[in-house]
């Protein structure tokens, strides 16, 4: 039987957590002493006192990974076991489920329903990589009589990876599971706002089997610890998801240190095109509305673009209008609620600056304000901003809330001149029931995922990442966990 919200309040109010660094396969205080609070942007009040790491600590954990590396009872283990291992992984957290969904609620604000949703997506790519680990082949490559080529894939070694606050179990997972089914071990910095549910998986992973030192979980500011693991010399490559600015640093501490291969998830202003032969617009407005509002709209591939073919302009935004008087905001341990506040106080104030300049460009059609829900204070209402051209800001800069800018555009090529107009190129999603069009347009937009008659098609099975300022290398799929390994050449003549 589902959760109530009262059963959720319970649950909250009775919950232990434990806010130390997780290194060399037990809890840890930070070697200073030093603890960051972590906020429940509902209530103001902190959830936990959680170890702020630096450059010490990011040490002890390299030199733990590094141990267990060359230890060797992960990175050449039996692919069975490693599989085994996996699995037992993934079941952990189906059964820690609830748990892990209520501190990434109570950290980041998220609603529980996707809450819930994050866990059961983060056990199922530890179940795609798991099974992965007996089914994949190296090749051996054509070569002269006499001598045997092969080419194979092999761990690198220390992993660092460096996850932001929107998803947070989610996204630590989206780094941990192929990293880790590619025979590495790792250092995972979680945000600073959400790092309890990182904690408690790296607990979850010793609990299936995991070996002590492979997974080490260093919280704490990203100008301590995140630099410390961008910098280290003895950290192989480094997987990062964030904004495009951070994403840059993590660069230039590579450049600086090692020339490690440093791969990149960052930023977005992924476009929405509807065009008037759109097969069922009641749907694409539905897709419209989750593709910007989805956890208040901080989403790396939010479609915080809506680019409106004019025959279909009027009607959508209409449809539209409707949609949004539906979507209030609410208590994120409320299982009704789709819209919860936003992460922090510093987000809050960043999307409300946002919302003036948006004021001043274009016209606002629907939302534009702070509002406050269930004793909250950090809600903003679902914004719509019609009018938008490639000039406006709120047209070229990622946002990380709930804004949409609708832009018009009268014929096919008007639509991906607009939605190719930006520095990034995450995702794009478009409505047509031309064939030829959808093919022509999965050829001209410059994204990196595009989806037709949906929106921000996301699965285990394709590569996930960005092209141009949006990123460098995949997540998902083979490219995800073989951009945490090296080729290697043999030639053995005989």
């Amino acid at each position: 039987m589902p959760l109530t919200h009262h059963d959720w309040k319970r649950r909250a109010a009775a919950l232990e957590v434990d806010g130390r660094a997780w290194i060399d396969g037990r809890r840890r205080p930070a070697e200073g002493g030093a603890t960051l609070d972590s906020i429940n942007p509902m209530t103001g009040e902190a959830v936990a006192a959680v170890a702020a790491c630096d450059a010490t600590d990011v040490d002890r954990a390299v030199a733990a990974a590094r141990a267990a590396f060359v230890a060797g009872d992960w990175a050449r283990v039996d692919p069975a076991d490693r599989r085994r291992v996996m699995l037992a992984i993934a079941a952990e957290i189906r059964i820690h489920r609830e748990e892990l969904a209520l501190l990434d609620s109570l950290e980041a604000g998220k609603c529980i329903t996707e809450a819930l949703d994050d866990a059961e997506e983060a056990a199922v790519l530890f179940d795609w990589y798991g099974e992965l680990q007996d089914k994949a082949y190296d090749r051996v490559a054509p070569a002269p009589a006499g001598v045997q080529a092969t080419v194979t894939h092999e761990p690198l070694g220390v992993v660092g990876a460096v996850v932001p606050w929107n998803y947070p179990l989610h996204n630590a997972t989206v780094k941990l599971a192929p990293a880790l089914a590619a025979g590495n071990s790792l250092v995972l910095k979680p945000a600073e706002e959400s790092s309890l549910s990182a904690l408690r998986l790296a607990e979850l992973c010793d609990k299936a089997g995991l070996p002590t030192g492979v997974l080490n979980v260093v919280p704490g500011h990203g100008h301590l610890a995140g630099e410390a693991l961008g910098r280290h010399e003895d950290v192989d490559a480094l997987g990062f998801t964030g904004s495009t600015e951070i994403g840059k640093r993590f660069q230039v501490y590579a450049g600086e240190s090692n020339m490690k291969p440093v791969w990149l998830e960052c930023g977005g202003k992924s476009p929405l095109l509807v065009f008037d032969d759109c097969p069922d617009l009641e749907a694409a407005v539905d897709a419209a509305v989750a593709g910007i509002f989805t956890n208040a709209g901080q989403v790396c591939s939010a479609h915080s673009r809506l680019l409106l073919q004019g025959g279909i302009h009027d009607a959508f935004l209409a449809a539209l209008d409707k949609r949004l008087e539906a979507l209030v905001p609410g208590d994120p341990l409320d299982p009704d609620t789709r819209l919860g506040p936003l992460v922090s106080r510093a987000q809050f104030d960043k999307v409300r600056d946002y919302l003036a300049i948006g004021q001043r460009e274009a016209t606002l059609r629907h939302g534009g304000e702070a509002l406050t829900a269930a004793g909250g204070e950090l809600f903003v209402a679902p914004t719509v901003f019609t009018g938008v051209t490639p000039e406006h800001r709120l047209f070229r800069e990622e946002i990380f809330g709930p804004v949409l800018a609708v832009s018009r555009f009268a014929d096919e090529a008007e639509g991906v001149a607009l939605a190719n107009a930006s520095q990034y190129g995450l995702a794009a999603s478009l409505w047509t029931a031309d064939l030829g069009r959808a093919h022509r347009l999965c050829d001209a937009l410059q994204a990196g995922t595009v989806t037709v008659n949906g929106v921000d098609a996301v699965s285990p099975q394709t590569p996930f990442g960005g092209m141009k300022q949006s990123g460098i290398g995949r997540d998902y799929e083979l490219a995800g966990m073989h951009k945490y390994m090296a080729l290697k050449t043999r030639w053995i003549h005989y």
